[in-house]
């Protein structure tokens, strides 16, 4: 029976189980990354974070969505930073990261927001009157005027597990365009198969097709069903976009320890 000491962290209401992997070295098997996120017997959260020591960087995040797979996660990312900050990692300028999509810059402001800069974006592909992109993790943005009411479960998943896309999976974006520089956004994610609170990197790539200028520096307002965050981007031309940086809160929700078998 193994004992963990873990950490749950929210940005916006998407969470993740956090372990401390750098002052001890820290290894799980599948199963048990799939029992520690799981609402029955864990401790309920959408995906977990591993820090590991990383040469010439501040750490590693190692994450895993809630059924155990692994890819990039904005609101992880940021929710890494401030874990990374609790157990005594200070840079003497921005927090210097890798991640499964490469490498990561971070700093946190005064009010406690973490601005993550996020990789750039070369590639927007129309599907239809939709849109496919790649923001860390791939995401497929849909354009409605009714987002509050829609049942983002059932339609995110059609689309999730629609011949395309059901090998791989893709996250699916709901967004509403408020105004120019605003929009609304709820996310049905692959790897929870379930609508979550926020997406980080989902709400990157909605604010990326739904609200920009044509040329130059941009700041998105996004509100999610967990709270508001901004995306800042310079579009550099068509499709390409560049010093991507996700914006918002992260937060400790509480500590304990957990027996693993």
């Amino acid at each position: 029976m193994q004992e963990i000491q873990f950490y749950k962290y929210q940005g916006t209401g998407n969470d993740f189980v956090m372990i401390d992997g750098i002052s001890t070295p820290v290894e799980l098997t599948l199963d048990q990354v799939r029992k520690l996120c799981s609402k029955g017997f864990g401790v309920a959260t959408d995906g977990l974070i591993i820090l590991k020591k990383a040469e010439g960087l501040d750490f590693e995040m190692d994450y895993y969505n809630a059924d155990g797979t692994q890819s990039m996660c904005g609101n992880g990312g940021r929710c890494a930073v401030k874990f990374a900050k609790q157990i005594g990692i200070f840079p003497t300028g921005s927090y210097r990261f890798k991640a499964i999509d490469g490498l990561h810059e971070a700093t946190i402001e005064e009010n406690g927001w973490v601005n993550l800069k996020m990789k750039d974006v070369s590639q927007i592909k129309t599907y239809g009157t939709d849109f496919i992109l790649n923001t860390g993790s791939p995401h497929y943005v849909v354009q409605t005027d009714q987002v509050k009411s829609l049942n983002v479960v059932e339609e995110g998943r059609k689309i999730r597990y629609s011949d395309p896309f059901k090998e791989e999976g893709i996250n699916v974006n709901f967004v509403q365009t408020i105004n120019d520089t605003s929009i609304f956004v709820r996310t049905y994610e692959r790897g929870v198969e379930n609508e979550t609170l926020s997406c980080g990197t989902g709400v990157t790539a909605a604010s990326i097709v739904a609200a920009h200028n044509d040329r130059g520096f941009n700041r998105i307002e996004v509100e999610t069903l967990g709270g508001k965050l901004a995306v800042e981007f310079d579009r550099t031309s068509e499709e390409h976009f560049e010093n991507v940086l996700l914006c918002g809160p992260a937060e400790l929700v509480f500590e304990g320890k957990i027996k693993l078998s």
